[in-house]
């Protein structure tokens, strides 16, 4: 019997397509609102795809993870509450629980069954964080959350797919500027913007918005394999530059108070990560 494939398709459209071996699929199925699969690989352990689009791997999913989570929580010094739009496998919801002095975390997921499946599925993605006390887990599209919610936050982390399907709407200027207004002072967003190697007009897009939108309009980088192509951008939205001119050194002693090891951040990591090759920077020129 020969081995299953599951073939990402994202870049099929510009002639690239990576596969996994599914050594065994524990689930797969279209929810409604996407198209899941779960499968095990040797080599980057339990898997989730949707919509061909590989969303997590068990191996290096704290890289994203921790980039996602820790580098706006740090930098802003003194989150209270943070809110996640997606992130449906949780997760950016496990590091975040990680911070005690964060008081409350909002997750906005779109669709019940991701969660559901990756409770089950990928439990040690999450590890135990959809118990946190202080989550407020709301089965909602994003979009309208932002519209309609009255609350302000500290940190507002956008775990999207890429900009297709039902994600697609979380990469719109109206989102962008709903988001802003749910910000509380010094607050900042971070975005996923995809690899700026093989999706440059997906993070120019989000910069050109976040331009009109903030008054520091960044992004910054981290390698992830499982997204191939080169390092993954992360958008940065904030109207307090000083977030990213926070040191070394009071990244550290912030991290040492938060009391928690990580296994890819670092405070020089952080600082680093703003520092952006050429065709990055060509993607949103001053």
């Amino acid at each position: 019997m020969s081995s299953r494939w599951i073939t990402e398709t994202l870049h099929e459209k510009e002639g690239f397509i990576t596969s996994y071996r599914a050594d065994k699929v524990l689930y797969e199925e279209n929810t409604g609102q996407q198209q899941l699969v779960i499968f095990d690989n040797s080599l980057f352990g339990r898997m989730m795809t949707l919509d061909g689009a590989t969303q997590v791997a068990e191996r290096d999913e704290f890289v994203y993870h921790e980039m996602m989570t820790h580098v706006p929580i740090l930098a802003h010094g003194s989150a209270k509450k943070v809110l996640i739009i997606g992130g449906g496998d949780g997760g950016i919801l496990r590091e975040t629980t990680r911070h005690k002095s964060v008081e409350k975390i909002t997750m906005v997921e779109i669709d019940p069954a991701v969660t559901d499946f990756c409770k089950t599925h990928l439990p040690m993605v999450s590890a135990g964080a959809f118990d946190d006390p202080r989550l407020d887990l709301v089965f909602e599209d994003g979009t309208i959350f932002v519209a309609q919610s009255k609350e302000q936050y500290d940190v507002i982390i956008v775990d999207s797919t890429d900009p297709i399907g039902p994600g697609a709407v979380l990469f719109e200027e109206s989102f962008y500027r709903n988001a802003k207004a749910r910000l509380a002072p010094g607050g900042v967003i971070v975005t996923q913007n995809g690899v700026p190697f093989l999706q440059a007009a997906e993070l120019k897009s989000t910069m050109d918005k976040f331009r009109r939108l903030f008054t520091c309009a960044h992004c910054y980088l981290a390698s992830i394999p499982t997204y191939v192509g080169g390092p993954m951008a992360m958008g940065w939205g904030t109207d307090d530059e000083f977030l990213t001119a926070v040191t070394v050194e009071t990244l550290r002693h912030r991290l040492a108070t938060a009391g928690f090891q990580t296994r890819y951040y670092t405070p020089e990591v952080h600082k680093a990560a703003f520092a952006l090759p050429r065709y990055v920077q060509d993607c949103f020129p001053v």
